[in-house]
């Protein structure tokens, strides 16, 4: 979910002003964010994050960071700075550069809102896939991931003769399935955009054979999207006001069965929605929503909070799970975790 941020406040910033102020970041002291802190709720939480463990920065000046995706092969992180419409990569050596641009909205027309890529991740054949605003779709970036190219195809961009609204997170099941969120967060005027055909914000499947399925309908806007370790087990977030994430059980054939509430972030006075997660291979959730990055147990119990003094929109894990990297508003930080 992308709060009410104007997206011309950075978007105008040249990309030489932007890699000046982030060469800084490399090669210098660690930064640390001053107001973070992790709460434990439940001793299970002292077994993946140390009480004291500090929010690092890694990066800053972004106009709204989401959907990161750790890349093993050249151990680096790819994340979306959506109203820019662009791609951007960290990593160790480098610290942070622009990875893609167009990202999200590939047209000629000008336009305002959020139109770059949300969520990314790899495919089977390790080719980027991105949740694309602008462009309404899911698409795949065709060149390989060392020779970055906004050249895209289409992997679907309409359900039932009517084009999506913005999708907006996706995981693949391990049969080849692509499950999909399509909450109006790329449309310009949202829920009230003229161009929105769609009267729901649906939860999709993508089968390996093209087809699109319609598995959910019920939620004001789908989200974050995920699944547990065993694959029989979905979550979804719905980043409206009843802050709710809601699971589903994964039937033999890939349909939804069974939707309940997981959890309940109530009425609370802390900032932020139900957004962006993955799960540990504890089978603990870490899914960004009011207060941080919440540490939610396979049984929908909140054992924790990650507090980064920001917003969140999205997490990733690196391979070994050594960190947590989090899309924090207009900062990428992360964390150190146990292993």
């Amino acid at each position: 979910m992308e709060p009410a941020i104007p997206a011309g406040i950075l978007a105008g910033v040249s990309l030489l002003l932007f890699t000046a102020a982030h060469a800084q970041l490399r090669n210098v002291e660690k930064k640390y964010a001053d107001k973070a802190r992790i709460e434990i709720m439940d001793p299970a939480m002292t077994t993946l994050v140390d009480a004291h463990a500090r929010v690092e920065i890694l990066g800053e000046g972004f106009a709204w960071s989401e959907g990161p995706v750790w890349i093993e092969k050249g151990r680096y992180l790819l994340f979306s700075d959506i109203p820019p419409n662009r791609i951007m990569k960290w990593s160790e050596k480098d610290g942070v550069s622009l990875y893609l641009q167009p990202s999200g909205y590939t047209g000629s027309v000008p336009r305002g809102g959020e139109p770059g890529s949300n969520a990314l991740l790899l495919d089977r054949w390790g080719k980027l896939v991105l949740c694309q605003h602008g462009d309404r779709r899911m698409a795949r970036m065709d060149e390989p991931l060392d020779r970055p190219v906004a050249d895209f195809e289409t992997l679907a961009d309409t359900y039932d003769g009517r084009r999506f609204n913005s999708p907006n997170d996706a995981v693949y099941h391990p049969g080849g399935d692509l499950y999909f969120t399509d909450p109006p967060y790329g449309l310009v005027k949202g829920m009230e955009d003229p161009a929105k055909e769609l009267p729901y914000q649906g939860v999709y499947r993508l089968r390996r054979d093209g087809t699109v399925e319609l598995l959910y309908k019920e939620l004001s806007r789908p989200n974050g999207i995920a699944f547990s370790r065993d694959h029989r087990k979905l979550y979804v977030a719905n980043s409206d006001t009843n802050r709710i994430w809601m699971v589903f059980d994964v039937e033999e054939k890939g349909s939804l069965a069974n939707g309940r509430i997981f959890y309940d972030a109530g009425q609370t006075e802390l900032q932020g929605f139900p957004d962006g997660m993955k799960v540990h291979r504890s089978g603990h959730i870490f899914a960004t929503g009011p207060g941080g990055v919440l540490v939610l147990s396979p049984d929908g119990k909140l054992i924790g909070r990650i507090d980064v003094g920001d917003l969140c929109s999205n997490v990733a894990f690196d391979t070994r799970e050594e960190h947590l990297y989090i899309t924090a508003n207009s900062r990428l930080v992360r964390v150190p975790l146990k292993h």
